[in-house]
């Protein structure tokens, strides 16, 4: 067993509900003179209702168009006037807003964020010129792009079996042409409420000075009930399945293999994350060892756990994932015979000892890396800090990672990849290169 480790992580934070269901986590950092202002809606792809598929990311947008006191875009241009910076995303479990600025605005920028909480400006001309970016942005991204939506959409959609997880949350062109005025609004009624967000402040403040703040503005809005969740569980898998996917716009071909995690916060799931910093993270992972460095079939492997995030902002279920563009001298068989020789040591023996204290230090670097933010100071911590807090109900959890993987022992490791990362427990989607190929692309049966 690993011995705990020497340093353990404190970042310091308070957490307090309003009485409209709001969540406040504040935590202060005087390291620069900045604040980070961030609002996270338990709403993302995963959640969205069927028949409003993409409306997530759709609403996403609408959020800038504009709220009672503030004009189209005008949240953008005193953030920008006043020397800040922010962006927006839409992920699997929460739509997220931030705003990185000088210290001295704080009160500007939790105003701006309570006008818009309490409602978004909306037309019909609003709502179909945001339908239509939202459309050209999937046309751009994915529809006009080699291996576009590869590996994050294409293998969701086939390894799910529960529409909330498989179906294509970027956005479905025929709901979103569906879209009504109506539609957004009750949109916004059902998922955009105080309770079913959380507001998180990073950087340097006087926590009571800005937790009054959050009181002045934001607890006089309306209290919605929380959405009830949807049931987004999945059923054990007990076969290999393949899928094949023609692609006009490839030059090579492509694999991804995905294999179930087990459950969020779980010993398991810990252990998860070790395997992965030890099969595919980093130039001395086993699969870039296999793959690319000796048998050069790739020029790299990619993946993780998590396709829009990392393994502590999604809840599960969730897929582990290594992908490749590869040596068109290999078939998909030949792929997959190396990518068993680096992943099957690993479920035939425990880790030697080396090995796993690599694989350790490898994870706790890359939780640490996860809470910096070199773009957005403050953005890592404040994505951790909301992901804790909507998706476990408590922030402090963002403190108690180091502990538990320090529990992981090289056994458990051992039994995970023996469980989960079994051949006859897997998806395997191959892109099938079509460039210059004549006639039109299709999608093949699974093999």
């Amino acid at each position: 067993m690993t011995a705990p480790p020497a340093f353990q992580l404190e970042i310091p934070l308070e957490q307090h509900t309003l009485d409209n269901g709001l969540r406040v986590i504040l935590s202060p950092d005087t390291s620069a003179p900045v604040v980070l202002v961030a609002v996270y809606y338990h709403v993302g792809m995963r959640l969205e209702p069927r028949g409003r598929t993409g409306f997530a990311h759709l609403f996403e947008h609408l959020m800038f168009q504009g709220s009672e006191h503030l004009g189209k875009m005008e949240l953008v241009q005193r953030i920008q006037q006043n020397g800040g910076t922010l962006n927006g995303s839409t992920r699997s479990d929460f739509t997220n807003y931030f705003e990185v600025l000088p210290k001295h605005t704080l009160e500007l920028v939790l105003w701006m964020e309570a006008d818009r909480m309490r409602g978004p400006q909306i037309s019909d001309a609003e709502l179909d010129n945001q339908r239509d970016v939202v459309k050209n942005e999937i046309r751009v991204n994915v529809l006009n792009q080699p291996y576009g939506g590869f590996p994050w959409i294409d293998m969701a959609e086939r390894a799910y079996a529960n529409w909330h997880n498989s179906h294509n949350g970027y956005g479905d062109m025929v709901d979103l042409d569906a879209a009504s005025l109506e539609d957004a609004q009750a949109f916004f009624d059902r998922y955009y409420s105080p309770a079913n967000a959380a507001l998180v402040v990073v950087g340097d403040f006087e926590p009571s000075e800005a937790l009054a703040m959050v009181r002045r503005y934001f607890e006089e809005i309306p209290a919605q009930p929380r959405p009830e969740p949807p049931d987004v569980s999945e059923p054990a898998w007990t076969e290999e399945r393949r899928f094949i996917k023609d692609d006009p716009l490839a030059n090579q071909p492509a694999v991804a293999v995905s294999y179930q995690t087990p459950e969020r916060n779980s010993a398991e799931y810990y252990a998860m994350g070790l395997l992965d910093q030890a099969l595919l993270q980093g130039d001395d992972s086993a699969l870039h060892q296999e793959l690319v460095t000796r048998r050069g079939i790739t020029g790299s492997v990619s993946g993780g756990i998590n396709f829009l995030g990392n393994m502590h902002n999604a809840q599960t279920p969730l897929l582990w994932t290594a992908s490749m563009i590869h040596d068109a001298a290999y078939d998909t068989d030949g792929v997959l015979e190396a990518f068993d020789a680096a992943v099957e040591p690993l479920r035939a023996a425990p880790m030697g000892a080396d090995a796993f204290e690599r694989a350790m230090t490898k994870v706790r670097s890359s939780y640490y890396d996860s809470l910096s933010s070199t773009a957005y100071p403050g953005f890592g911590r404040a994505d951790l800090l909301a992901s804790f807090a909507l998706i476990d109900g408590d922030a402090l959890r963002i403190n108690e990672v180091d502990a538990r993987f320090a529990e992981v022992t090289p056994e458990l490791v051992h039994e995970v990849a023996r469980n989960y990362l079994r051949p006859d427990g897997r998806v395997v989607l191959s892109i099938n290169p079509t460039a210059g190929a004549d006639g039109p692309s299709s999608e093949e049966t699974p093999s």
